[in-house]
């Protein structure tokens, strides 16, 4: 008898559909922006951004839902992401990862996401975070 893998629900979905939709997401999107600005932490990646940060909020919020499985608003809007490319001038190193992704961490904490979605969330973005880099340590 052979072994059958059976995915689990948690696997099928999408991080968006994991995460609950387009409303959860922008808020998300929103308290990572206001963590950005609140926090002297994360002063490095806020001074990357532009004041107001609206465009970066809302591109933001776009992205995100294409990547984690849910509508491609940015791709609709502005074509491929070409993410990397458009990172490349701002000098982007390991702190810079880290700082993105402790805020990012905190935004999901004070939303109360559990554990599991946590993990996967911050597994995938790492590795997104990590491709950034751009710039020796």
């Amino acid at each position: 008898m052979s072994e059958h893998h059976t995915e689990t629900p948690a696997e099928s979905q999408t991080l968006y559909e994991m995460m609950g939709g387009g409303e959860r997401l922008r808020a998300l999107v929103d308290r990572f922006y206001d963590l950005m600005q609140l926090e002297p932490d994360f002063a490095g990646i806020h001074a990357m951004h532009p004041v107001p940060n609206d465009s970066s909020r809302e591109k933001t919020f776009m992205f995100l839902s294409g990547w984690m499985g849910g509508p491609d608003l940015y791709i609709e809007r502005y074509g491929h992401p070409r993410l990397r490319a458009r990172h490349l001038p701002f000098a982007i190193g390991s702190a810079e990862r880290d700082q993105w992704l402790r805020c990012m961490a905190w935004a999901m904490e004070d939303l109360g996401y559990d554990d599991t979605l946590r993990v996967r969330m911050m597994n995938s973005f790492f590795q997104t975070a990590d491709w950034m880099r751009n710039k020796p340590d």
